[in-house]
């Protein structure tokens, strides 16, 4: 048998931090459940104005973040992720208010029946208990997960990316003290308080049972060590490989608009559109027009032989298919008719989030149903592959699995059900 190597008085001692924290977290989680709703809103709302009236300090910790970002080389679209500003503070601080005025999930009966021998069942929805979420370089995502978590009366045990280690510090204190705002306990979040990549690993091993779920939210190599590695269930997506099909039958100028919005408006989201896909018989037409404006707002493209046969691009490799760029760059095909596009997008896609642009609608209906993805739309943009635009307040992540959860995640997400029974003395025979 092979013994495990000891840890090393470091290791041994981190491993001690985050077995109590899971403890921490447990206990908190009992008593999260046992509030009310109105404490929990409460809570959410108090932590909104902890955040703004510590706005001055949450941009000075964003600030050696930003530094840090700079030294470690980290590209635009990265540093565009992490950068906080007044606005996206208050944006942050907007989407906790936002959160606080969703119903409270914990509680809802989902069904409830009766039956011949007179039993009357409900399904109803409780906490999932303690989740960890394991996530990148936004430091917004400290709020988002801590709230909804918290919503829906879970206790989070968040573990940021090292680049915002000192933001997602800030953005969290402000969370613990709006919990204690409420008199609710501030271990209900906590925040992973290192950058040591053997945090990570611990929490996967589910701190002796404290961890309930891991969410991941980042990149391909982070979501993919998770799910490889978690000894408890994981709720996430690998990557966001979104597609834009410009159907024979859409109208140009809306599909320009649609396109580049998708692309653009932030190219380094899960939600920003990584393939365009040009129907042949309008493409000779179209795609020198649409080309025209990416290229004009500094898009570079990478085509397949026929999209470059009609407009000069980079030529595209098998890997762009499936590159997930994160940046102004935008892979481009001409395919047949619908039926190629729906074959493009089984063969390459994540099944994260697919858009068609058309004015047919039996063409946007068979898209609709056919196409294997969390999210699939007609005529709108993929950027709104989100929780908040969803109406969910926020979210932590597109879950693109089949079990739990597909889609945006939200407060709704993060609870799960039991049946509660209720009889008159019936015994079974």
């Amino acid at each position: 048998m092979t013994l495990a190597a000891p840890l090393s008085s470091s290791d041994a001692a981190l491993a001690a931090e985050m077995l109590v924290m899971g403890r921490r977290a447990r206990a908190a989680s009992a008593q999260l459940a046992k509030a009310g709703p109105d404490a929990r809103t409460k809570a959410l709302k108090a932590m909104a104005e902890r955040l703004r009236t510590n706005r001055a300090a949450i941009l000075e910790a964003n600030e050696k973040d930003m530094a840090y970002g700079r030294e470690k080389g980290l590209s635009d679209a990265m540093l565009d992720r992490l950068e906080l500003t007044d606005a996206r503070i208050e944006g942050v601080a907007e989407g906790l208010e936002a959160v606080a005025a969703l119903p409270d999930p914990v509680g809802d009966v989902i069904a409830k029946w009766t039956q011949p021998n007179g039993l009357e069942i409900s399904r109803v929805r409780g906490p999932l208990g303690v989740i960890a979420i394991i996530y990148e370089s936004r430091p917004n995502v400290t709020a988002d997960a801590g709230a909804l978590c918290i919503r829906a009366a879970n206790a989070a045990i968040l573990r940021g990316g090292s680049e915002s280690l000192h933001s997602s510090k800030a953005i969290a204190d402000c969370l613990r003290q709006g919990l204690e705002d409420a008199g609710l306990p501030a271990d209900g979040i906590q925040l992973v308080p290192t950058r040591d990549r053997a945090a990570v690993g611990m929490i996967l091993t589910g701190l002796e049972g404290m961890v309930d779920v891991v969410v991941p939210r980042g990149g391909k190599g982070l979501v993919g060590r998770v799910q490889e590695e978690a000894r408890v269930p994981v709720i996430g997506h690998l990557e966001g490989l979104c597609h834009v099909y410009v159907h024979s039958s859409a109208n140009e100028e809306k599909a320009i608009e649609l396109v580049v919005n998708s692309k653009l408006r932030r190219t380094g989201i899960c939600g920003s559109a990584e393939t365009l896909l040009v129907d042949k018989s309008i493409a000779a037409r179209f795609l020198p027009k649409v080309a025209a404006v990416l290229e004009a707002k500094g898009c570079e493209l990478r085509g397949d032989d026929r999209a470059r046969e009609i407009h000069a691009m980079i030529p595209a490799k098998e890997e762009d298919w499936t590159t997930e760029y994160l940046a102004p760059i935008l892979s481009v095909a001409v395919v047949d008719d619908l039926d190629g596009a729906m074959a493009h997008i089984a063969k390459y896609g994540s099944q994260h989030t697919e858009s068609i642009i058309t004015e047919d609608d039996d063409a946007a209906q068979r898209f609709l149903a056919e196409v294997d993805s969390a999210i699939v739309m007609h005529n709108a943009s993929t950027q709104f592959a989100d929780g908040g635009e969803f109406g969910m307040g926020a979210e932590i992540g597109i879950a693109t699995g089949r079990i739990h959860a597909r889609g945006p995640v939200g407060a709704e997400q993060l609870t799960i059900f039991k049946y509660q029974v209720r009889g008159a003395g019936q015994t079974r025979a």
